[in-house]
Parts: structure tokens; C-alpha cells; sequence
């Protein structure tokens, strides 16, 4: 599985989300990859320190015609699992690809040769639709779109959708929607109730069960560079995202079959 983590919009947990499931994921024994996309790098700097990473990154895999992912993965600190770096760099990106006939494919080609290594791929996306989300569409087999339980949650969605309907029409016609999580839920204010009853009327089936609530836990574990399993074990963050790992590996296998 390959599973893209994107929304356009910033500050919807969609870094918390893809260190988190990356981190399910290689706690259950899948051998696992967590690619950095956003030039922001936060993926890359909850478990890494940027000062013990080559200066090779992301940029350089996309942007050079003969470089190899291999050659900048850098083992993460819990067993399984893997980070591809992200740099500042990537922001660049874009500009150095303009009138490249293949500049949508460029991660997919780094990418396939890995495919026998790593059992799971999950890719963070930075908050925008440009190149390098749109890469991760051409890449990915399945996408995950976290979703803020907050007054404008479905603000900007119809653009996310219609940039998927494209993907799918052109460069990745077995591209799924694995489904839409629901990030930073208060269950004590009946405002956010009634923001995941809309979410629940757009998306329908596609919503996760689980629910991810509010948590300053999961806002201190990359800080600390853990991921919420070894940070607070016992937490509710923790507890949520065990529950969307279980998820998110219940629907991928029910769609291969």
C-alpha cells in the first residue's frame, strides 16, 4: 500500500496523521517507508535530527534524473521504520520541473523499485495542490484526507476532489480514496458535533469510525521526536490512532480482494 496524506488546507493534522499511522504501521512489523514531501519537513523532524541528515533530501530525488530514493532513506527511531527527508529545498521544486513532459511521474519512478522493500509507503503532502501533491496522486494507490472538526472544515474540498477525478482520468486510474479521518474532534462542544454530521453527509461511507479528539499529547510527541505510541502509550491520541492504523489496513485489504 501506498497511501498519500494530503489536503490543501494547512493545520488539519495531516503531518499527525501520516507520522502516526506510519508509526501503527511499523509497530505492527510492516516494514515501512514515511515519505517527506512538505518543504516544511515536520514528518522529517518528528523523528530525525536534521542536524544527522545528509544534506541530500527529497529535492535532490525528484529533481535529478539519476538519483535513487535509496540513497537518502535514513532509518527512523522505532523499529521498521523508515524516513525519506524532506528539505526547504522542495519548495523549489515546481520551478526546476516547469516543462517537464514527466514531472508528474518523477516520485512514481523513484518509488517502484522500493515496492518489494517496504510493505507500507505513507507520503506527507504539503498544504497546497501544486506538483508535488499531485506527484503523490501518480504515486500513491490510496489516499487518506484528514479533515479539522472546525466551522470550515469542507472549505476547499470540491478543489482537493476535483484534483483527484483528474489523477484518476489521466495518471493513476487505480487511485482509491481510502477514506476521510476527522482530525482535532472536541466532543464536548456540540459545534463540532455538528461539523462531523456535515462531513459525515459529503463524504458517507468514506469517513473512518475513528475519530481523532483534540489532544495537546499529540501536539508535544515531535517536539520530543516520538511518535504518539512511545510518547504517551496510554494516551487517547494513542489509543485513536492504533484504532485508524486498524482501519486504514482493514479497508486497503478488503479492496484488494
Amino acid at each position: 500500500m501506498i497511501v498519500a496524506i494530503a489536503n490543501q488546507k494547512g493545520g488539519v493534522g495531516k503531518t499527525t496523521t501520516a507520522i502516526n499511522l506510519a508509526a501503527a504501521l511499523a509497530l505492527r512489523g510492516r516494514q515501512t517507508l514515511l515519505v517527506d514531501l512538505d518543504p516544511q519537513a515536520n514528518s522529517t523532524m518528528s523523528f530525525l535530527d536534521m542536524r544527522n541528515v545528509g544534506s541530500r533530501s527529497m529535492f535532490d530525488v525528484i529533481a535529478e534524473p539519476d538519483a535513487k530514493l535509496e540513497d537518502i532513506i535514513v532509518p527512523g527511531n522505532i523499529p521498521n521504520l523508515h524516513v525519506a527527508p524532506a528539505r526547504i529545498a522542495l519548495a523549489k521544486l515546481e520551478a526546476r520541473l516547469v516543462g517537464e513532459l514527466d514531472a508528474h511521474f518523477k516520485l512514481k519512478d523513484r518509488l517502484d523499485p522500493l515496492r518489494s522493500r517496504f510493505t507500507e509507503i505513507v507520503i506527507d503532502c504539503p498544504p497546497a495542490l501544486g506538483l508535488l501533491t499531485v506527484n503523490a496522486l501518480v504515486a500513491a494507490t490510496h489516499l487518506l484526507i484528514p479533515i479539522q472538526s472546525s466551522y470550515f472544515a469542507l472549505e476547499g474540498t470540491d478543489d482537493l476532489l476535483e484534483t483527484i477525478e483528474k489523477v484518476r482520468s489521466r495518471a493513476n486510474p487505480g487511485l482509491q480514496i481510502l477514506g476521510v479521518v476527522i482530525t482535532m474532534h472536541d466532543r464536548r462542544t456540540s459545534l463540532a458535533r455538528d461539523i462531523r454530521e456535515q462531513i459525515q453527509q459529503v463524504f458517507g461511507s468514506k469517513v473512518f469510525r475513528t475519530t481523532i479528539s483534540k489532544s495537546v499529547r499529540l501536539e508535544e510527541s515531535p517536539a520530543y521526536k516520538e511518535s504518539i505510541f512511545t510518547f504517551a502509550p496510554d494516551s487517547t491520541g494513542a489509543s485513536e490512532y492504533y484504532m485508524l492504523c486498524e482501519e486504514v489496513m482493514d479497508r486497503a485489504e478488503a479492496r484488494l480482494a
